[in-house]
């Protein structure tokens, strides 16, 4: 019986996959690609590399994943594709319509999500269900819905159920909450003292109200003092267990890059650091060859509970298709007819 797959997601710096490259997926199995633009250019190359990836490693279905949440967040972004609304947008829609931006929230992920599952990616990682108050870091801004954790749980849940219903992934992210940063965890690791009973009411009652809904959640870089003061959250088994236990989370948890300036130490320790924390998979989507092997090396095999988290999300995954430009146009008019144009 083949071993399985690393608990790992690595990226790649090119269009498709040179020789050694492949060589490399086949011999260690990472479980996932991540894209970013470098590695996109048209329909049938973005096609092409994903098809190079599965089957270097041996699986239909290994996940191909990017950061396609809309707004200032969408790697599909060089003309080949309709350009998508932030989530930020829709939050504004919604406070003067909340039917109205559900409606066009809904359409909206249906067509992203179809445009995703054509090129054979799996996933945009979206939606995000920070809040986005007054003081947050621009990190977050439009990319979040708004401060209302209901508002927020109501349009995070719309993103998810159609993003189910495409067969496109919904990751919700990034918990436990990037609402309270300050600083950017891409350059500095973020502190957040806030009491944890201010927290229930607030920035994790979006991820408890859909920890059933969504089958994946990406975790953030950011110390929470009263849980624990000297570890970020991606590599703290503390935060975990806080995350597992207490918020009763039971989807596939993946960290958010460990590449980013928020963590400390060589990369390939934070990859281990992140699975020794309990998390079910790392995300190292900065580097080549050479860093990818690093953080293969650092990694292990997916253990029979993030196994089983991730069949029962892949058991969730619908089919249906919709024509995207046509509802991309759709959206795009109520936005017109609301004075959000």
């Amino acid at each position: 019986m083949a071993s399985p797959p690393l608990a790992l997601f690595v990226g790649m710096p090119g269009l498709e996959l040179s020789p050694d490259e492949i060589a490399f997926f086949r011999e260690t199995n990472p479980f996932g690609l991540f894209l970013f633009k470098r590695n996109l250019d048209n329909p049938e190359q973005i096609k092409r590399l994903c098809a190079q990836f599965r089957e270097a490693v041996g699986r239909e279905d290994a996940p191909v994943y990017i950061d396609q949440e809309g707004g200032r967040v969408q790697r599909l972004d060089n003309g080949n594709w309709p350009l998508f609304r932030s989530l930020g947008s829709f939050g504004a829609l919604a406070r003067k319509d909340l039917d109205l931006a559900r409606h066009a929230l809904r359409l909206s992920s249906l067509a992203m999500g179809t445009m995703m599952a054509e090129l054979g990616i799996g996933s945009g990682t979206t939606p995000v269900v920070d809040l986005a108050r007054k003081g947050t870091h621009d990190v977050i801004g439009q990319r979040a819905f708004g401060d209302d954790p209901e508002l927020v749980t109501t349009l995070g849940r719309v993103v998810i159920e159609a993003m189910l219903e495409v067969g496109s992934m919904p990751i919700m992210k990034h918990i436990p909450g990037y609402g309270r940063v300050t600083v950017d965890p891409h350059f500095d690791c973020p502190v957040v003292d806030a009491p944890i009973e201010d927290m229930r009411e607030t920035d994790l009652r979006p991820f408890v109200a859909l920890k059933h809904a969504s089958p994946w959640a990406m975790v953030a870089h950011l110390i929470f003092t009263r849980l624990d003061p000297e570890r970020p959250a991606s590599v703290s088994p503390i935060v975990c267990d806080f995350i597992r236990s207490d918020l009763g989370y039971d989807g596939v948890i993946v960290t958010d890059c460990l590449t980013m300036e928020a963590l400390k130490g060589t990369w390939p320790e934070r990859v281990r650091a992140a699975l020794d924390a309990g998390y079910d998979i790392a995300l190292h989507s900065q580097g080549d060859l050479v860093a990818s092997e690093a953080a293969a090396r650092a990694a292990h095999p997916l253990g029979a509970k993030s196994l089983d988290r991730i069949a029962r999300a892949q058991s969730r995954l619908g089919n249906k298709r919709v024509e995207v430009k046509e509802l991309h146009a759709e959206v795009e008019k109520i936005f017109t007819d609301a004075g959000l144009a």
